[in-house]
């Protein structure tokens, strides 16, 4: 059956569902397969709760004419992703970076609905299975689209542009994340620089972050660049002011305020490009201040909560160094004497786990806390002074013995250290 048969039965059934778990009426039904699993095995399950077609890599003993054969089921899958992208004529902006990426695409999504039919990547569904599940829910009535990009390897974006075929692009910036797939930072800069790569051959435009040198060298050869900035005179230049935990941006242009509910200066960089990204697409000033300032934060991102007497600071979807110490910092710079630190271990740091852990340790020392905790192997040999704690469920029950209350709490880790069950 060619990709054009398969995208006919998607037209006619334009849900699609990898997981049967989740499966709704109607949905076509991909039947994937992984290191523990085998979604061969769950295809006939799959009709029997209303899938309308099931398509498998494996002979499954059925002549059900709802099961279609493929030779490789995710490739069919990225393949019928790629034909319903090449259906639009409208932007598709690809967002990738080690840092702020999520948090820059839901800003990004938030601003550009204002104005426009907006569609964007649920949650972080933005690998290799993610990316073409998030195609194909953009619906024909699409005016934009906005896709994010992870990635742990080399080659990985190079992959999603080929489908994807992004018209403009945005890195937030290139970090010390995912170094054991990289093979170090200059790895990180040529495996996310991917992205730019495609922009350069499909004439593409780029968003800069023009604080960061590195982002212009990686725009090279990319004839429309469009800045936004901190520090360096831009068309889109703004600053973070002083005032508590949430981030408030004053806009050179017109020195206007836009109140975040964002907790932490490092989202500085991640709110001035949807503004510029806002403004490059037509959208009114006051339309882009009060998208940003209604959003609020969610999935353990950046969220600022109160429990009881406690002010509570969850960042605890994910950790590599670069947004530890971004983290780190910017609660030692908030106002207040009771601050507890509650660190979990980063993960995919490969040779550099060691190095890694102790100089952000290092970085803690240079800073007064009333309690630091932290969490993971990776911690232990550096933790002599603090609490430190094998698994996030021990840190919990000596948290709940512990009973703070009137404290200002940080809680970050990389997402397999589970830190938000110390809030359970």
């Amino acid at each position: 059956m060619t990709i054009e048969n398969v995208y006919e039965i998607y037209k006619a059934h334009p849900s699609v569902q990898t997981d049967t778990r989740k499966l709704k009426q109607g949905d076509i039904y991909f039947a994937l397969k992984g290191e523990r699993f085998n979604g061969n095995a769950f295809a006939m399950s799959a009709l029997e709760r209303g899938a309308s077609y099931a398509v498998v890599d494996e002979e499954i003993g059925s002549e059900d004419p709802r099961i279609i054969y493929v030779d490789d089921a995710l490739i069919t899958l990225q393949s019928l992703a790629a034909h319903h992208r090449n259906q639009f004529q409208i932007p598709f902006i690809a967002i990738t970076g080690s840092n702020g990426k999520t948090t820059t695409k839901e800003l990004v999504h938030v601003v550009l609905s204002k104005k426009f039919k907006t569609y964007t990547t649920e949650g972080n569904l933005n690998n290799h299975i993610g990316i073409p599940l998030t195609l194909l829910k953009i619906g024909m009535d699409a005016e934009m689209a906005i896709v994010e990009m992870g990635a742990n390897h080399q080659k990985e974006i190079e992959g999603y542009c080929i489908y994807t075929r992004p018209t403009h692009g945005l890195i937030t910036n290139c970090g010390k994340a995912h170094l054991e797939g990289f093979g170090g930072e200059e790895g990180v800069r040529k495996g996310k620089g991917e992205l730019f790569d495609a922009l350069r051959v499909f004439g593409g435009t780029v968003f800069i972050y023009k604080d960061y040198d590195y982002l212009t060298k990686m725009s090279s050869g990319i004839s429309d660049c469009i800045e936004y900035s901190s520090a360096v005179n831009s068309p889109c230049m703004g600053i973070a002011m002083e005032s508590g935990p949430f981030l408030t941006v004053k806009m050179e242009h017109d020195q206007s305020l836009i109140k975040t509910n964002l907790v932490g200066a490092y989202n500085l960089p991640n709110v001035l490009a949807a503004v510029c990204i806002g403004k490059n697409f037509g959208i009114d000033d006051h339309l882009i201040h009060e998208a940003l300032s209604e959003y609020q934060p969610t999935n353990s991102r950046s969220q600022w909560l109160k429990i009881g007497e406690n002010e509570v600071i969850l960042d605890a979807y994910n950790a590599n160094p670069s947004s530890m110490k971004l983290a780190i910092e910017n609660f030692a710079n908030l106002s207040g004497t009771r601050k507890w630190l509650v660190l979990g271990a980063m993960m995919e740091m490969g040779a550099d786990a060691e190095k890694e852990h102790e100089t952000l340790v290092d970085l803690i020392r240079k800073h007064t806390w009333e309690q630091v905790i932290l969490v993971g192997n990776e911690f232990q040999p550096f933790a002599k002074e603090f609490q430190w704690f094998q698994h996030s469920e021990d840190a919990a029950v000596w948290f709940k013995s512990a009973n703070p209350t009137g404290i200002q709490l940080l809680l970050k880790g990389s997402r397999s250290m589970k830190m938000e069950k110390l809030l359970d």
